[in-house]
This record gives structure tokens, C-alpha cells and sequence, in this order.
């Protein structure tokens, strides 16, 4: 019955990831985790290492054999049956806390977890009648973790994505103990600690302000206590208990960020944001695509309406490309304006030959055009005495108009 409520938990579990597989934004790319402060949830599967699991079972087995020799008859001996306890300590532990992004891909994180792991077995006697044994390992983990990010020109999927590595300190908590059908002993709680942890983490799914990583890992949690094991099962060393509640694990945290950066607009292209060179490549790319094309606007108003706009061009060409370096980041400023001179420096270079080419090309269309007129010219005399009508004459005044006079002093021509 235990082993089916188990397995019914993990098929839940890979339920979960699968939704949220198919609820996650396919479109939005998983670069980076932008929130300042986020609450996380995350529910693992561990394999805990603890070895002292023989000691219950030594304990289960004497009683069995004991319950054997008390048979009188075959029929009785026959009714006298056991189970065994796990081999593997199997259990769910959940552990919750708050995240913060100190620097970009940075992450520290305080959590508190809780760790319950209940073996049992029941044990028939010659007569018939259930008896159940049973131990508890119990947990309450408090924990310190650091988790940074892994760029992703160093490690990734095809898909995009962020890889972390988490590292983590441990400290136990009053109810980290454990209790058995014969007694119970509770833990230290050192001040330093109680263990380590590591693991390997990716962002796999995102939408909006939630996220969901998958982690594995390992981690070690060692426990000590005043009392001895004897104290809590029959036939337990005389010596301190001490175990282990660490082990492999298996992790799915999903974080809410409450308090978030500003997404970039344009982040599509970061993946050269960590690498200087490409990012010079890529801003010396897109200036020489503005000075081409602002060069061949310049062309084309030559030609076509003369060199009056040429330095019209001139001037548009090097605000195009003032513009593109005020769209650069500030930490690419200095770079960019240089690269930005030159282009101006190239226009205005280039700007000057079209200038001059095209006032050569105009005077040499006035010249064409004098000579023909030259040529078929008649020939003039030497001695011939200009015309009269060639002579420059004096201007003239413009003449006044005649004051009318008045209408009693006309006379008419028949007076």
C-alpha cells in the first residue's frame, strides 16, 4: 500500500513537469531570470544515505525468528510471517524560501525545508495476529544557497536556456530526529552547520514573472545525538547515534519574482554581450551599413538634381550616423564614436570628388556648346565699318505722357 501512494506521488510529480512544459511561452527566450527578489517552492525527490537502516531490520528479523521457535506445531509456524523493511530510504522532502538577484545571473537564497521519511513493516505471529514495526527519520534543514548562472557561450541547449550551479550550507533545526516503535531521540543543532550541497540546474520553462528550474544534485546533512541507537531499537550499538539525511536529489523549483527589472526590448541578440570583440564586430557592422548606404543616397542626388544637394547629403549622412552611435549602449560609446568620425570623415571624402567631378563635367558641357557656336560664325571684315543700327545708341528716356489739356482750350479742327 505504501509503495503504490509512492509511486502515485512521483507519476504526479512527472505529471507536473510535463505541464508545465506545455503551459511555458515557447516563443520567449529563457536567457536570463530578470527578477530581484522571488519566492521559491520546490518539491524533490531525495535517496537519503542512511545506512543505519540494518540496525531496524537486525531488530525485525529477531523478532521473527522469535516468533518461529515459539510455534508448537507446523500449522503455527506456518501462520508466522514477516516483511522487510526498504533497502533504499525513499522520500518527498519540500523546501521553501526567498531568492535574491544581487548582480546579474547572481543569485543568494535562504530556504527552510522539511524532511519525512516513515518505514514500516507488520510481522504475523503463530497465532495469527499483526504486529507493526516501524521507524521515522525527520528533518527541518535550514539553509544558505549561492547560484550563479553559466553563460551561454560556454554551455547550452539548442533551445536557449540557463544553466546554473547552486551550492548550499546546511544547518538543522529542533525537530530533526528520529522515533521508533521502542524510543525516540532528538539532534544536535551545531551552531556552524550540519552539511553541504550541490547541484545542477536549468531554466526550462518561463512565463511571465514565474519560472521553473530542474535540479540534481547531492547533498550530505550529517545529524548527531546525545542517545544512543540502542536506546531505540533493540540490539542497537551502545555508542552516540549519528546518520545521515542527505543524499541524491532530484529538484523542481518554481520561483515568483515580486520585485523585477525592466526586460531590454531588443535582448534577441545578447548572445555576444559577454564578449567584447563580437560585440565591436557587431557595432562596426551596422555603422558601415549606415555610411553605405548614406554614400550611395549622396550618388544618387548627385547625379540626378546637381552639386547644390550634395552637401545637404553630407550633412544627413553624418546625423545618420550620430544617430546610430547615440543607439549604441554607453559602454560602447567611445568605440562607437570613432568609428563614427571616420564614416564622416569618408562621406565628406567622398562627397568633395562628386563635387568637383560634377562642376568638371558642367564646364565641359559649356565649352562643348561655345565651340559649335564659334565655328559656324560668318567671317567679319576687317575694315568694315559697323552699321548704324550696330552702334550702340544712348538710352533713351522714357517718354512722359502728355498732361491733357483743358476742355475749354481745345478747339475743335473745324474752329
Amino acid at each position: 500500500m505504501k509503495s503504490q501512494s509512492r509511486f502515485t506521488i512521483l507519476c504526479i510529480l512527472t505529471a507536473l513537469v510535463f505541464a508545465t512544459n506545455a503551459f511555458a511561452d515557447s516563443d520567449e527566450k529563457l536567457d536570463h531570470d530578470y527578477s530581484i527578489l522571488s519566492v521559491f517552492v520546490q518539491p524533490s525527490i531525495s535517496f537519503i544515505s542512511f545506512t543505519e537502516r540494518e540496525y531496524f531490520q537486525n531488530a525485525i528479523d529477531t523478532i521473527y525468528y522469535g516468533f518461529r521457535e515459539s510455534a508448537i506445531n507446523s500449522a503455527e509456524s506456518l501462520n508466522v510471517a514477516k516483511q522487510d523493511f526498504q533497502k533504499v530510504n525513499f522520500c518527498f522532502p519540500v523546501t521553501a524560501g526567498i531568492q535574491w538577484q544581487f548582480l546579474q545571473d547572481h543569485f543568494l537564497s535562504a530556504g527552510i525545508g522539511f524532511i519525512y521519511d516513515n518505514e514500516s513493516v507488520v510481522l504475523t505471529d503463530r497465532n495469527s495476529s499483526t504486529h507493526s514495526y516501524e521507524y521515522t527519520l525527520q528533518g527541518i534543514p535550514l539553509f544558505l544557497e549561492y547560484r550563479f548562472a553559466l553563460p551561454k557561450n560556454f554551455i547550452t541547449l539548442s533551445t536557449g536556456g540557463l544553466f546554473s550551479i547552486a551550492v548550499r550550507w546546511y544547518w538543522v533545526l529542533p525537530g530533526t530526529e528520529i522515533y521508533t516503535t521502542w524510543g525516540y531521540l532528538g539532534a544536535k543543532t551545531p551552531l556552524f552547520g550540519a552539511g553541504f550541497g550541490a547541484s545542477v540546474g536549468y531554466l526550462f520553462a518561463s512565463w511571465r514573472n514565474f519560472k521553473l528550474y530542474g535540479d540534481i544534485g547531492f547533498n550530505s546533512i550529517s545529524v548527531k545525538s546525545n542517545k544512543k541507537f540502542s536506546d531505540i531499537v533493540p540490539g542497537g550499538p551502545d555508542e552516540k547515534a549519528k546518520w545521515n539525511l542527505g543524499g541524491i536529489l532530484l529538484q523542481i523549483r518554481g520561483t515568483f519574482g515580486f520585485w523585477n527589472k525592466p526586460r531590454p526590448k531588443d535582448d534577441d541578440d545578447d548572445d555576444d554581450d559577454d564578449n567584447p570583440s563580437l560585440r565591436k564586430k557587431r557595432i562596426l557592422n551596422k555603422l558601415r551599413s549606415i555610411k553605405d548606404s548614406a554614400k550611395k543616397d549622396t550618388m544618387n542626388t548627385a547625379d540626378s538634381a546637381g552639386v547644390d544637394f550634395v552637401s545637404a547629403n553630407v550633412a544627413d549622412s553624418v546625423k545618420a550616423t550620430s544617430a546610430s552611435v547615440d543607439s549604441v549602449s554607453a559602454a560602447d560609446a567611445d568605440t562607437a564614436k570613432a568609428i563614427a568620425a571616420d564614416s564622416a570623415k569618408a562621406t565628406v571624402a567622398d562627397s568633395a570628388k562628386v563635387d568637383s567631378s560634377t562642376v568638371k563635367n558642367s564646364i565641359a558641357a559649356d565649352s562643348a556648346k561655345v565651340k559649335p557656336d564659334t565655328a559656324n560664325a560668318p567671317p567679319q571684315p576687317a575694315n568694315k565699318p559697323e552699321d548704324a543700327a550696330s552702334v550702340k545708341q544712348p538710352e533713351k528716356q522714357p517718354e512722359q505722357p502728355a498732361q491733357s489739356a483743358p476742355a475749354e482750350n481745345v478747339k475743335s479742327k473745324g474752329d
